[in-house]
């Protein structure tokens, strides 16, 4: 009797105890299960387009062609790009006494003569001091042996997330190499009598996510030419990276908009200084964008891919943002198109239950 009784008791403090211990592990170990993470998901991504390149080399080899894609598409984008924003900061620089002085004599001036905020005086002399007082402050530069500590830190943080930059597409080498006979075995372990409706959900996930992610690529791609086609024709030289990069930063909803309506408006004042009408063209862009996204691209080319509306979509983003940060943000739809097709199910089991068709009250109120 005694064993009966102390062994229910044991058998659930080792089961919480075990949690607690594989909790505990998986925070410490998350700087080494995120690189593997990060494979998946790209191996995830290339999967498809390794599959249809695969049908005419081997796996491998279509493996390096996707790779050699990617790595040419990139070095030539900065190739392009390094030599532009570099002139672009030059330019910007040439621009800011012209905004110091608008901010005295316009800004500064208004403020004083139409609230009670009284701004401070700028000049373009105080920028170096500020910056060499906050560096002696906060980094204690004349203390030499502090500066090289602080240096050496810095390049081993640097080498750090170099190697994980170089592990990330070594493992999603692996994983490619090796994903149908992976997929297989975890199908392998799937309960036999669960297996075909595990199966079929899972399939469900995968079709509602690869509809969603080809879908907004499209968006974001479209959205940015749309972008960075008015903002050219507008005449302002960041044009073509600013659009492009709303475009790209569309995936998460609304944040591609602000990001590019704040450095357009910003890139506008450093070269049309406060030219009501470029800024007014700016804005207009903008509008113009944010109309074709929700009215245009996304009903034509997302449709009901998430199955969400724009209530969940915003509450899905902030609750990803809550959680884990801008990573949040960025997985925020992916995950809630997944968690939309687990809840179909779910409530679609709901409704076979005796409990929502009310089979058990009825048969409590006839024994009363």
């Amino acid at each position: 009797m005694i064993n009966q009784r102390i062994d229910p008791f044991f058998r659930r403090l080792f089961i919480v105890v075990a949690i607690v211990i594989s909790l505990v592990m998986l925070h410490l170990m998350m700087p080494v299960i995120i690189p593997f993470v990060c494979a998946f998901v790209l191996a995830y991504l290339f999967n498809p387009l390794v599959k249809r390149i695969s049908k005419y080399i081997r796996r491998w080899m279509a493996i390096i062609v996707v790779y050699a894609t990617i790595t040419l598409g990139m070095v030539m984008l900065l190739w392009w790009l390094v030599p532009t924003l570099w002139r672009q900061m030059q330019a910007a620089w040439e621009y800011l006494p012209q905004i110091l002085h608008w901010y005295n004599e316009v800004a500064r001036e208004w403020f004083i003569n139409n609230t009670r905020i009284r701004l401070p005086a700028l000049e373009a002399k105080g920028f170096s001091e500020t910056l060499v007082d906050y560096m002696q402050t906060h980094y204690k530069i004349s203390d030499a042996s502090t500066w090289m500590s602080q240096i050496l830190s810095s390049s081993l943080n640097f080498i750090n997330s170099a190697g994980l930059i170089v592990l990330v597409p070594i493992l999603t080498f692996y994983f490619l190499f090796n994903w149908d006979k992976r997929i297989l075995s975890w199908k392998m372990a799937i309960p036999t009598g669960y297996s075909k409706k595990v199966i079929g959900i899972a399939q469900e996930c995968d079709r509602a996510l690869m509809a969603f992610i080809k879908g907004q690529l499209l968006v974001m791609v479209l959205l940015g030419v749309i972008y960075a086609v008015q903002l050219q024709l507008i005449g302002l030289e960041l044009g073509l990276i600013i659009g492009m990069g709303a475009g790209i930063a569309s995936f998460v909803p609304y944040l591609g908009f602000g990001l590019g309506f704040i450095a357009s408006i910003a890139a506008g004042l450093f070269q049309f200084g406060l030219d009501w009408f470029h800024l007014s063209l700016i804005v207009g862009a903008f509008l113009v964008g944010q109309a074709a996204e929700g009215y245009i691209l996304q009903p034509l080319l997302l449709g009901d891919k998430i199955g969400l509306s724009p209530l969940w979509v915003i509450f899905a983003v902030l609750a990803g943002a809550s959680l884990l940060g801008f990573v949040g943000m960025l997985i925020a739809l992916p995950v809630s198109a997944v968690i939309n097709v687990l809840f179909l199910h779910l409530y679609a089991y709901y409704r076979t239950t005796d409990f929502y068709k009310g089979r058990k009250q009825l048969d409590l109120f006839e024994k009363r």
